[in-house]
């Protein structure tokens, strides 16, 4: 082969070699999540959360919408579907949550369907719903601060005590716990716009529980997220629906 042809192809590859794209690094779900965050738009979110030891049982299934702001969550409304017990819903705007269904079903006055309180986001059913919320900024920065991020794939630990320090939603969900030092193990799928689709995490059931045949069990809830920045508005139920009083 003569050299001025074998110089032409070296030549060739190298162009070759400097045409091709780079691999592209994962976006960051920090800025990918702020850049969704305008009030009047939100995101939808499916769960199912389980116990898990010699068997597994479903506890109970969700599904629901957040609102967002600046900061990230502004409103929620969300059914729960226990298994063995009444559906509930709760609308939560703000600080303040409406309940209807659930332990509530046969407890409000006459003529009164949602139960006004302050600060518990998920209603009854928080206590078994995602403990993560990838909606609010200083609990994704978290994630991603002690995690491990592997192509689309996110995965660490963190304690609950850590969570409370970031997470407002991890606080009102989940009020009363027995153990500040749980730790969550957590894995979150990320889209190619870095955005969330998947939040799987899982930790000691003792952790919240330690009664009722709870112990030596994990509990796991895994949620998918949808629509990230759909136009979205909630608003409190009719106050003529509306009681504080939970032993009518």
């Amino acid at each position: 082969m003569k050299k001025t042809t074998i110089t032409a192809m070296v030549a060739c590859g190298c162009l070759l070699a400097a045409a091709a794209p780079a691999q592209a690094a994962p976006k960051d779900p920090v800025r990918a999540l702020k850049s969704k965050l305008t009030s009047g738009h939100g995101v939808r979110f499916t769960e199912t959360t389980t116990l898990s030891g010699d068997d597994k049982i479903k506890l109970q299934s969700r599904k629901g919408t957040f609102q967002f702001n600046a900061q990230g969550v502004a409103a929620s409304d969300i059914t729960a579907t226990p298994v063995g017990r009444p559906r509930e819903r709760t609308i939560s705007i703000g600080k303040v949550s409406y309940t209807s269904g659930g332990m509530w079903e046969d407890r409000l006055p006459e003529g009164k369907s949602w139960l006004k309180s302050n600060g518990l986001l998920g209603g009854g059913s928080g206590f078994y719903g995602q403990v993560i919320n990838p909606v609010e900024p200083k609990t994704l920065a978290a994630l991603v601060k002690k995690g491990k991020l592997s192509g689309s794939t996110l995965t660490g630990k963190i304690t609950f005590k850590e969570l409370e320090k970031v997470s407002r939603w991890f606080g009102a969900s989940i009020p009363l716990r027995m153990h500040n030092d749980t730790k969550v193990s957590y894995t979150l799928t990320l889209t190619s716009a870095g955005l969330v689709s998947r939040v799987k995490s899982s930790y000691a059931a003792t952790g919240v529980f330690d009664t009722n045949g709870f112990e030596g069990k994990t509990i796991t809830i895994d949620s998918r997220f949808t629509g990230w920045g759909a136009k979205v508005s909630i608003k409190a139920p009719d106050p003529e629906t509306v009681t504080t009083d939970a032993g009518g």
